[in-house]
């Protein structure tokens, strides 16, 4: 299961859009209406997280210190 970031898309001019995070399948479909209000959402491309374990190449690729 994968977690999305979805907008609602406001109605009138000056509101605010909210954000909101669902968990869902990577098969499923966009969602097109927020679940709790039945406003219509689209969903937010976010960055990602690269997560590193160890020595990284780039630290392997420096001279060591003396000192």
């Amino acid at each position: 299961m994968a977690t999305y970031v979805y907008e609602t898309i406001p109605k009138k001019a000056g509101q605010k859009p909210r954000q909101f995070e669902y968990e869902q399948s990577m098969k499923d479909a966009p969602l097109t209406k927020c679940p709790k209000t039945g406003d219509p959402v689209k969903r937010v491309i976010t960055g990602g997280t690269i997560i590193t374990r160890g020595t990284s190449i780039l630290s392997m690729n420096r001279p060591k210190s003396s000192g």
